[in-house]
């Protein structure tokens, strides 16, 4: 009997190796017709590759690459979003692991702080940045001044910048001068100038969601694993919310 592909593994194993469900829960999800492999409806004892394969439970893609890692990084102040500073500035990266080599998904600039995903997986980074699917970000922002009613409507309408009109936002006045801002976009700076916009200088901006991925028990400059649920939870968020912003009156 030839030897099976070196890289591949029984579906229902990969699923409950990745936390999916449990390898017999798993083969329910197969024949109840849950799972595709590469567009196609899967088979149960059907083999993956887990290197080339794409799997999808419930239309969700599922990253299946056994080298993937996905971290969760309170950044601080001061430190930069990107992978390599010119200038030799501390960088997000210095602050988890060196191996295996991961990127900042999206970016938070150096004067705001609060969470940031960093990730090998190339997929999921397009994904998550991607203006098609627009992942809400959830940010507290400290402002000057109380934000008048006319203003917190500006915000949730839209702010014309530069280079556009901003989408509609959720925003709320928590406390004088405090704001809660969900957006799902991704510009540079976008909340800072759309604060400076209506007249209320940013004075301290953490972002405390990305998705449905919050942690109120990170500390400054510490990061932690995502969990195989949050992960599986963040690609629903990803589809749910590209589905809301196709069809915004449903």
């Amino acid at each position: 009997m030839a030897d099976q592909e070196p890289h591949t593994e029984k579906l229902q194993k990969v699923l409950a190796r990745l936390g999916i469900a449990s390898r017999r829960a798993s083969e329910d999800l197969i024949m109840q017709r849950r799972v595709s492999v590469n567009g196609r409806t899967a088979q149960i004892g059907q083999r993956v590759d887990i290197n080339k394969d794409s799997v999808m439970v419930d239309d969700v893609p599922v990253s299946i690459k056994p080298d993937l890692v996905y971290y969760l990084l309170y950044k601080p102040v001061g430190v930069i979003s990107t992978a390599d500073d010119p200038q030799g500035r501390q960088t997000v990266i210095d602050l988890v692991p060196e191996e295996p080599r991961v990127f900042p998904v999206g970016r938070l600039d150096r004067e705001s702080e609060g969470l940031l995903l960093l990730t090998n997986d190339g997929e999921l980074t397009y994904r998550l940045t991607h203006p098609s699917f627009g992942v809400a970000k959830e940010y507290y922002v400290s402002v000057e001044g109380e934000v008048s009613r006319r203003n917190l409507r500006s915000l949730r309408e839209g702010i014309d910048l530069e280079d556009g009109i901003t989408a509609p936002a959720k925003v709320t006045q928590i406390d004088i001068g405090l704001l809660r801002i969900v957006i799902h976009e991704g510009r540079n700076r976008q909340i800072r100038r759309m604060c400076e916009k209506v007249g209320h200088p940013v004075l301290r901006l953490i972002r405390t969601r990305i998705g449905c991925i919050t942690d109120r028990k990170l500390g400054t400059g510490e990061w932690r694993s995502l969990s195989a649920n949050e992960i599986r939870d963040l690609e629903h968020a990803i589809v749910r919310d590209a589905n809301t912003q196709a069809n915004p009156e449903k």
